[in-house]
């Protein structure tokens, strides 16, 4: 399905970005949004000039001060991050209702058919960044391709406001010098074992056959086969039927102790909570999920004989499972918070995640 026409969009260092246009005084300067090193805070994004010292995303906020101290700390306030964003989403509604969100400042574009006919989606990606430059001025990076993986690579070719097209013509060598960590589904485990293997790239990975892929990967080799062809017929889809809403996060370092689980888990409350409120819905059974040291998953839940969106009643139902697991004598790596079997099975609005 090569006559597809996908824009992706992704804004740049979009909270820090937000925050320095909102305070000039902060541009040019290196800027980082997160929690607080007290708190075991972690970096939401930092701004570019902060990105020079080496400080990056889901990094502890304590090590990225030290990295660079005279770096400017600020908490994340979503709410005005997500004003941006729907001044944003509105200017990708201008050309198609095909828009799927993955986070407040990330969104796919079927352009294919598009509201305006324009024929070539570089020229409705070059308007996109212009508007949202003029509206908001902050700038965003595009990536236009045949489907949403090689969209979704290209858009962060060029960071920071960037363009880049990938087309069916180049797409063999394009692939063939891509990191095999910038292919969908690999993570930093599957990517250790890729290069165990001799993966590095994409062109390493297309010589691996299909038989030996699944074999060393399961069910996920035939997807790994495919993308290596630059083959991705996953739709855009604009709009999802949310079972859940739900906030995890990997710790920096692994914690044993209850106490500083607890305090992350007030904070995940909070984000669920905010989730929540701003769709209108609440929900019944809260999940606890925590992932031990030794990346062993586990999860534990209750159900309510209410609905709730409040953060203090999905806290104490969430901390209360503490409890049922073996935190406190075994080290924990992942923390996460979900809240499921809500009043409404249908959402109007999709979900804007955040990413940490």
């Amino acid at each position: 399905m090569t006559n597809r026409k996908i824009i992706h969009i992704d804004m740049d260092a979009f909270y820090a970005s937000v925050e320095q246009k909102l305070n000039p005084s902060l541009r040019g300067k290196p800027v980082i949004v997160g929690g607080r090193p007290e708190d075991r805070g972690v970096v939401a994004t930092c701004s570019y000039e902060a990105r020079r010292f080496g400080i990056h995303s889901a990094m502890a906020t304590s090590m990225a001060l030290r990295l660079c101290p005279q770096a400017i700390l600020i908490e994340p306030r979503f709410n005005v991050y997500e004003s941006f964003s729907r001044r944003i989403h509105k200017i990708f509604h201008e050309y198609t209702d095909l828009v799927e969100p993955i986070s407040l400042d990330e969104a796919y574009l079927d352009v294919t058919e598009n509201k305006k006919g324009i024929r070539n989606p570089v020229h409705i990606a070059r308007e996109i960044k212009r508007k949202i430059f003029l509206q908001t001025g902050l700038t965003a990076s595009a990536g236009v391709s045949y489907n949403k993986f090689l969209a979704k690579v290209a858009s962060g070719y060029k960071k920071p406001n960037g363009l880049t097209i990938v087309t069916p013509a180049i797409v063999a060598g394009f692939l063939a010098r891509l990191p095999i960590g910038s292919f969908y589904g690999v993570g930093k485990v599957t990517e250790k074992k890729m290069l165990s293997l001799g993966i590095k790239n994409g062109a390493d990975l297309r010589k691996v056959p299909l038989r030996e892929l699944i074999k060393k990967f399961g069910k996920s080799g035939l997807w790994f086969y495919q993308l290596a062809r630059g083959i991705d017929e996953t739709p855009v889809e604009p709009y999802h039927k949310r079972l859940s809403f739900g906030r995890e996060v990997t710790l920096p370092e692994d914690v044993v102790e209850i106490e500083t689980i607890k305090k992350i888990l007030q904070k995940l409350s909070e984000e669920v909570s905010y989730l929540l409120v701003r769709n209108e819905v609440k929900g019944k059974t809260i999940t606890l999920k925590l992932k031990y040291y030794d990346f062993k998953l586990i999860t534990r839940n209750r159900t309510l004989n209410y609905y709730v969106d409040s953060q203090e009643e999905i806290y104490s139902a969430a901390a209360g499972l503490i409890s049922k697991t073996e935190a406190g004598t075994k080290k924990v790596r992942l923390v996460g918070i979900s809240v499921s079997h809500l009043n409404e099975e249908e959402l109007v609005q999709p979900e804007l995640p955040f990413r940490f």
